[in-house]
């Protein structure tokens, strides 16, 4: 019969689940219950023993008639308990903690249905023992470090920001997409000593294979264009917002997790595209209040880079890792990554005479540099020209020094910074024409960059354009002032909701004066209030909070109340 038993974890009961009517048993007793039975038993048993042979030994000591009479009244009650005693005690079924240890058979599936989880964990009385609780560490309550927690007023924020990014997206023609916040390991680990590939948080899944949380979003869109092969219509214009992971050191505006703005156009071979995407970048800036005096644009190409490599008789194959090492050098001194340059085969003296070419912050030096007919110089210009059109010449600085980090990129560069000096780069990217090459697939342009949500909100703070959202963004208060007419206060809500409004509906039995200090808190516009003088008269009390006159409002008004309120 033990195979019919499960045990229910809630209530901590063995009990005969889903078994055959034959075999179902008239009790239900947990463990605690049937062992302080059995020892309850074994102490009355002593108890009424020891009390029957007092009365005995009193009737042999003195016998009389009364203490005869006592003596057997006792032993009739003590026969009598422990007759019942012994029923119950003979009557539960021999269980033990060995019976929750049963694992399912076939028979049991057949004849019992689904078997709890409960009865086939052997360790489950430790684990549900409440009693080692208070024994147990306090919770940590601060959020993995680097990462962050949203309290409502963070989420407002955070949806402020994302909105913006939205709407720019949308206005510029891009569509939006998202991919997996995990994806394979091989994804990223590329092999040109970026400081990405350090920066991962990557591990074995419980299948044995190689994965990480994404610590930027342009390969996943790779791996997503690839995956149709060929068959996405050509040029392409995507935008994304998702959550980027990376294990590095922080500082103000750089944490190890952030949301990222990502723009991309995948199928156009020239500088149209990129001058796209910063007059997209520009046009956010514009939005949120920011200026050219805050913030720059600094641009180059890659080309520039290369041209002075292949004259020094450095080898294609090795730029990328080049481009990568100069990157660094805006952080830490060239001693710092002379052990590299040896590994590249690299002379100190290429990376000094490329230095040289680097501190050129115009488009005449380095065309002195490297000659009219560089190819380099002339996509340089181009580009120029093109911002010019888009009006945003102001804000974009030609800058040789330019160059990222991220070995996949092939063409233009560009990073947004604060004027000031004081924040990091705001935002970054460039073209990367071979990048779906590295991964096996057909050469496809394509020109992208990332914008991080940390940096521009501490930006904006510092120029004290960020807008208040100590607001819920609540129009109006619903107050019933009594049970009886609470019916009619969730009428009145559910009709302003309906007209648009957003509503706060007091579901508690509350004081007047609390419900304003509530609506006050929250930055409601108005209060409604509804009594049994108001629900008598077919209307509701409606109080503007920011004006502070109150007026009564027809309830089959209340939808013209909105759109009068709308209109002012």
């Amino acid at each position: 019969q033990q195979q019919f038993y499960s045990r229910d974890v809630e209530s901590n009961i063995i009990h005969p689940s889903h078994a055959p009517p034959s075999t179902i048993l008239p009790f239900k007793y947990s463990l605690r219950s049937i062992y302080s039975r059995r020892y309850s038993l074994l102490v009355s048993t002593k108890i009424l023993f020891s009390i029957n042979f007092f009365y005995y030994y009193l009737s042999s000591v003195t016998p009389s008639r009364k203490n005869m009479k006592l003596s057997v009244t006792m032993f009739l009650l003590a026969a009598s308990r422990l007759s019942s005693r012994f029923s119950v005690a003979l009557t539960t079924p021999q269980l033990s903690t060995r019976s929750l240890s049963i694992k399912a058979t076939p028979l049991m599936a057949a004849q019992s249905g689904r078997v709890s989880n409960a009865v086939q964990d052997s360790d489950v009385l430790s684990k549900t023992d409440t009693s080692k609780t208070k024994n147990q560490p306090q919770l940590d309550t601060n959020p993995p470090k680097g990462t962050r927690d949203f309290y409502p007023e963070d989420m407002r924020l955070r949806t402020w920001l994302f909105d913006r990014w939205r709407d720019v997206a949308k206005i510029y023609g891009f569509s939006e997409y998202d991919a997996p916040v995990l994806e394979s390991e091989a994804l990223y680990t590329r092999k040109a000593g970026e400081e990405v590939t350090q920066q991962l948080y990557n591990f074995q899944d419980k299948g044995e294979r190689a994965v990480a949380l994404r610590p930027e979003m342009t390969p996943s869109l790779a791996r997503m264009v690839m995956a149709k092969k060929g068959g996405l219509p050509l040029p392409l214009k995507w935008f994304s917002i998702p959550q980027c992971w990376r294990y590095e050191r922080m500082t103000r505006g750089r944490r190890r997790e952030h949301f990222q703005w990502n723009m991309d156009i995948w199928g156009v071979a020239g500088e149209e595209a990129d001058a796209e995407l910063l007059s997209a970048m520009v046009y956010f800036f514009k939005g949120i209040g920011l200026t050219s005096e805050d913030v720059g644009i600094k641009v180059n190409s890659r080309l520039v880079i290369g041209e002075v490599l292949t004259e020094l008789g450095i080898p294609p194959e090795k730029f990328a890792a080049t481009c990568v090492l100069v990157d660094k050098l805006e952080k830490i001194p060239i001693d710092a990554i002379q052990g590299d340059l040896e590994e590249l085969g690299l002379d100190r003296s290429v990376i000094e005479k490329l230095l040289e070419v680097l501190t050129v912050k115009s488009v005449d030096g380095i065309r002195n540099v490297l000659g009219e007919d560089s190819a380099a110089v002339q996509q340089i210009s181009k580009l120029l020209t093109l911002c010019e059109a888009y009006g945003i010449s102001d804000w974009i600085i030609f800058d040789a020094s330019v160059v990222r980090g991220l070995a996949y990129y092939t063409g233009v560069v560009f990073e947004a910074f604060d004027r000031k000096g004081v924040l990091r780069a705001i935002a970054g990217g460039g073209r990367y024409d071979k990048l779906l090459e590295t991964f096996g697939g057909d050469p496809t342009p394509a020109a992208g960059f990332g914008f991080g949500d940390a940096v521009i909100v501490e930006l904006l703070k510092d120029r004290n354009l960020l807008p208040s959202f100590d607001s819920a963004g609540i129009d109006t208060v619903v107050f019933a002032m009594g049970p009886d007419v609470y019916p009619a206060a969730l009428n009145i809500a559910t009709k302003l909701r309906e007209a648009g409004q957003t509503v706060d509906m007091i579901l508690e039995d509350k004081k007047t004066k609390w419900v304003f200090k509530h609506a006050d808190r929250i930055g409601a516009k108005y209060c409604a209030i509804i009594g049994s003088k108001e629900l008598e008269n077919g209307e509701v009390a409606i109080k503007d909070l920011v004006a502070g006159e109150q007026e009564s409002v027809r309830l089959e008004a209340l939808g013209a109340w909105v759109e009068k309120q709308k209109q002012q």
